[in-house]
């Protein structure tokens, strides 16, 4: 199977070369430049493309993929909102994804980023480079015994549930689904009550039509005064509008953000040397309780090493034309 690699970067060639070993049937081409309706024909004579979060994988791709021969595309991340299903189903292209790669390399990183807003730690590190040792800003709160409130408890969700419960947390949480492996320490309320009554809320859900703008002005009016909210899931889960006017109502103690709306040209690109199109990052940085990182939750080496080796077990199961449950369909 020949597979051309889009928006690749040294640490993905690298994991994936390293997984290659195993997988001597599959033979890889890695391009820099990101799969678009524009890039889609350059996978002529190739039986798959493997795409990323940010790639443009929508009805015009898709077509132009088919008229090319490819039959498959590789998803080397969980979400696939990006993808348009429906075109991939009418041309008979399998898409494939990698539903859990490390969730604890999320949820850490959900932690961390409530912490680092709670105890000012980015402000903090720029004053003492500056040999400013004063403490002016930089109260926080104990997190023991206050209330985490978890609003998707998959595999992440239930990661960070654990953590917040090792800080001696009440964990409280709300999913239509909910998991049995949670209900010896976990709560399930309704979204209501998560929102009313967390001093910690972080969001762990997939971006569909019923979770899109769940945080919006109404929802941020019924959270507590002085909450930390954290999104290391997808951008659009929160309305950026109303969380700027959120924060500017001083309703948030922290906000910690590893995705935001209109970030799509922004991940994983090194653009310290233009201006950017769309102020939504500058607005979002002027705030003193607000933290945001590149997208890099996943960002770790027993991560990259799960995703290289599902994403090639994916292909290996395409080949043999068998079910997974790894499999998105429309």
């Amino acid at each position: 199977m020949k597979i051309l690699f889009y928006d690749t970067k040294k640490y993905d060639s690298v994991s994936f070369d390293k997984a290659l070993a195993d997988y001597k049937h599959i033979e890889i081409k890695y391009l820099e430049t990101d799969l678009e309706p524009l890039t889609a024909s350059l996978a002529s004579g190739y039986d798959a493309v493997c795409a990323f979060v940010s790639s443009d994988v929508g009805a015009e791709t898709i077509e132009k993929l088919h008229e090319v021969g490819v039959k498959l595309i590789l998803m080397r991340c969980a979400g696939f909102n990006n993808v348009d299903l429906e075109a991939a189903g009418t041309y008979g292209i399998r898409v494939l994804r990698v539903p859990g790669y490390s969730p604890e390399a999320v949820a850490e990183h959900a932690m961390a980023l409530a912490l680092g807003v709670n105890r000012r730690l980015h402000k903090s590190y720029i004053k003492v480079r500056e040999n400013d040792f004063s403490l002016n800003g930089l109260m926080g709160f104990n997190f023991h015994e206050k209330t985490a409130g978890i609003v998707g408890t998959g595999k992440i969700g239930a990661a960070m549930a654990r953590i917040c419960r090792g800080f001696g947390m009440k964990v409280i949480a709300y999913d239509v689904y909910e998991n049995p492996d949670l209900k010896d320490f976990v709560t399930y309320v309704s979204l209501e009550e998560v929102l009313a009554k967390s001093d910690l809320i972080s969001l762990h859900c997939p971006l569909m039509d019923n979770t899109y703008h769940m945080i919006n002005r109404e929802t941020i009016a019924k959270m507590k005064n002085g909450v930390i909210l954290v999104n290391t899931s997808r951008g659009a889960l929160v309305k950026t509008d109303d969380l700027i006017e959120g924060i500017r109502a001083r309703k948030f103690f922290g906000v910690g953000l590893d995705v935001y709306e209109e970030e799509t040209s922004n991940v994983f690109e090194n653009r310290s040397n233009e201006i950017l199109e769309h102020s939504t990052t500058a607005r979002l940085l002027s705030f003193p309780n607000v933290m945001i990182t590149s997208h890099q939750g996943f960002f770790t080496a027993e991560a990259l090493e799960a995703i290289a080796k599902t994403t090639l077990d994916n292909a290996g199961v395409y080949e043999k034309g068998l079910e997974t449950p790894n499999e998105v369909k429309n």
